[in-house]
């Protein structure tokens, strides 16, 4: 398989995750209609739901991969995906609809796992960042299209359309996979699928001080993110009354992001993970710091122009943390690659999710809480950078590929 093959196939895995959350938000309400849910915030569940069954799931994918390969856990997991979605057009309840997308995030864990052992797997140091940011650029062409997706989708039906939609991509995805995709772990690296085993990698991952660090600094960041997902229809919608032009406001941030991964992925290999990274925190934290006060001292909410802009370049600097912070965390963790990335996987989904939740309930008809919520994750993500590195950032631990 080529490169542009596998960064394509290691994509689109990854993006059956972002596809499940996504292509959802537009039958929310017909969901919530056809299923008799008359609460309005209740619908979330749908969401919710399937992010618990993905964050738990995490931790068990990762030590299961190491000793039985990355190929059979992965098409296990495509395979729970699919059937969870298929069964959920034959729901008679709102309750059974939600332990379905549970299974549904137990199943997509694997993608989110797996993906990142492969990749680590064939790749490391620089080549592993440029890799990731080219995945992450893919992966984060999702949110752009898929809200879209399942509107057109809707058109031709009701909502379980959308899960009958789910369940034919992911049976393309996987059948591409079983087709193309050799086993990639290393027979010296296969671990024995004990508990001692098991803890030992858990021990491994969690007493390894770079790992450790840019991990809970990569959490807190993303933690900023889901606040934003799940205030972004408030703020969008109910203070700047955007209607329906909320989605194509949505759209376009996700595509900043997505340019910002294919930059660093071009510049990666030449300045390395950490100059880049820790240049984008300290301009995370910069950009967060005037937007705080702009918001404070504006006598009202900050014109749609001005916040736009201000979150667009927010969100461009977090396209440089996201993938050079997890190549960093993963790094020192090769022999362990799939305990790590459940670990380290299950403390960002987990951490940002819980997070994130805050921030959204924190909403009060005012983007302050957002604002006070980056900010002041920025400051936490710096903290945990700064013990990872010994207090002196911009220290170049790889040599260019």
């Amino acid at each position: 398989m080529g490169k542009v093959e596998f960064i394509a196939l290691m994509a689109l895995l990854m993006a059956l995750n972002a596809l499940a959350i996504d292509i959802m938000l537009p039958g929310l309400q017909e969901i919530g209609a056809s299923l008799g849910v008359e609460n309005e915030n209740h619908r979330q569940y749908v969401i919710s739901a399937y992010l618990i069954g993905f964050a738990c799931a995490q931790l068990f994918y990762g030590p299961i991969s190491d000793r039985f390969g990355r190929r059979k856990p992965m098409l296990f997991g495509l395979a729970i995906y699919a059937v969870s979605s298929l069964f959920a057009i034959l729901v008679p309840s709102f309750a059974a609809l939600l332990a379905l997308r549970f299974i549904q995030g137990v199943g997509s864990a694997a993608t989110r796992v797996i993906t990142v052992s492969i990749v680590r797997d064939v790749f490391g140091g620089r080549a592993m960042a440029e890799v990731m940011s080219l995945i992450m650029m893919v992966f984060m062409v999702v949110p752009v299209m898929a809200p879209g997706t399942g509107q057109v989708v809707m058109l031709f039906g009701e909502w379980h359309l959308i899960f009958i939609f789910m369940a034919v991509m992911t049976v393309v995805v996987g059948t591409w996979m079983y087709i193309r995709l050799p086993e990639t772990l290393h027979p010296e690296d296969v671990r024995p699928f004990t508990a001692r085993s098991i803890l030992g990698g858990f021990r491994i991952v969690l007493t390894d001080r770079v790992a450790l660090c840019y991990t809970l600094a990569s959490t807190f960041i993303f933690g900023g993110l889901f606040g934003f997902i799940n205030s972004a229809q408030q703020i969008y919608v109910g203070i700047y009354g955007l209607g329906v032009w909320f989605p194509l406001a949505f759209a376009g941030v996700a595509a900043f992001m997505a340019l910002s991964s294919f930059v660093n992925s071009r510049l990666v290999g030449r300045f390395g993970m950490r100059r880049l990274s820790h240049g984008a925190l300290l301009g995370f934290l910069t950009v967060n710091t005037i937007w705080l006060v702009l918001t404070l001292l504006w006598p009202t909410h900050l014109p749609f122009a001005i916040f736009i802009v201000i979150f667009a370049l927010t969100m461009f600097q977090f396209g440089w943390i996201g993938s050079n912070f997890n190549s960093l965390a993963m790094e020192p963790l090769g022999h362990v690659a799939g305990t790590a990335s459940s670990v380290l996987g299950f403390m960002g989904t987990a951490g940002g999710t819980v997070i994130g939740a805050i921030i959204g309930q924190s909403f009060n008809g005012t983007s302050l809480p957002l604002v006070i919520g980056f900010f002041t994750l920025s400051v936490i993500g710096l903290i945990f950078v700064l013990i990872a590195e010994h207090g002196k950032l911009f220290q170049p631990h790889n040599k260019p590929v």
